[in-house]
């Protein structure tokens, strides 16, 4: 295995994922990725659907594995990074059990990984005043709005102190006005924590607004067509989105996107 550098949290070599490999559903979902994510970066991964934004993520986390190439996390493969629980995983829908209160959801995964009971509190506490929901500790998730929910998946998925973080769209679901907010709260927590965060969204204005690079994909199979640095300085807040830099990255990130999409159509006209 190739030595990892110190400064490079994760590194993709020549990463390929074909579903069903030989079959009549075979799907070629990526091909032939490179990537590398410094320690403490905050990337976005975006792209038309179905371009393997998410199976990318998943791959990194070791939820899914390669068909082929290299994936290394912290210097480990993805499979021994999970064991030594360097991810945390925020999705889409917040995934809170119900009948537990919102302390108790943060603290599950202490419970799992045998944290006493005054651990499991003292922690869980801290991971609530950190997303600004200390004073709901003994609410349930119904009780809640859907940003709120999503603020308790957050302080969840940091709660044993993971290096990264795979954050899988965890805004979509909710109001533009909501989104924004929780954008602002997701920048003040990677300030805070340091965290490496690898972000997916289908939002252009998002990745620009949160990310320091923003990773273009291509339509499937999946490929890497561009990395576009931002250079809006940071911290970042509402005003951010009314300065003349921000809104040339989204007109060039949306460029880009609109190239590659044109260019897989032509390339699947020649075929044709």
């Amino acid at each position: 295995m190739t030595e990892a550098r110190n400064d490079i949290a994760i590194a993709a070599t020549g990463v390929n994922k074909i579903f069903n490999p030989g079959s009549d559903a075979e799907v070629v979902a990526l091909k032939d990725v490179h990537l590398e994510v410094e320690a403490g970066e905050f990337i976005s991964l975006i792209g038309p659907s179905g371009c393997g934004k998410s199976t990318l993520m998943r791959l990194i986390g070791d939820l899914l594995a390669p068909s082929s190439g290299q994936l290394i996390v912290n210097g480990m493969t993805p499979h021994e990074a999970r064991q030594q629980r360097q991810y945390g995983m925020v999705f889409q829908a917040a995934t809170l059990y119900e009948w537990r209160s919102v302390i108790k959801n943060v603290e599950l995964p202490l419970e799992v990984m045998g944290y006493s009971k005054a651990e499991r509190r003292a922690l869980a506490q801290d991971k609530l005043r950190m997303v600004e929901l200390a004073d709901f500790a003994e609410h349930y998730p119904w009780q809640l709005s859907g940003g709120m929910q999503q603020r308790v998946s957050i302080a969840r998925a940091l709660v044993f102190d993971p290096s990264v973080l795979l954050m899988d769209e965890p805004f979509g679901a909710l109001d533009e006005f909501t989104r924004e907010r929780m954008n602002l709260e997701l920048l003040k927590i990677w300030g805070q924590t340091g965290k490496t965060i690898i972000f997916v969204t289908h939002s252009i204005s998002e990745a620009v607004f949160l990310s320091k690079r923003i990773v273009v994909m291509s339509p499937r199979p999946g490929r890497i067509t561009e990395i576009v640095d931002n250079t809006l300085p940071y911290p970042r807040d509402f005003n951010t989105r009314s300065d003349p830099a921000y809104h040339e990255l989204v007109a060039k990130v949306r460029d880009l996107l609109r190239d590659a999409v044109s260019m897989d159509t032509a390339q699947a006209d020649e075929v044709e």
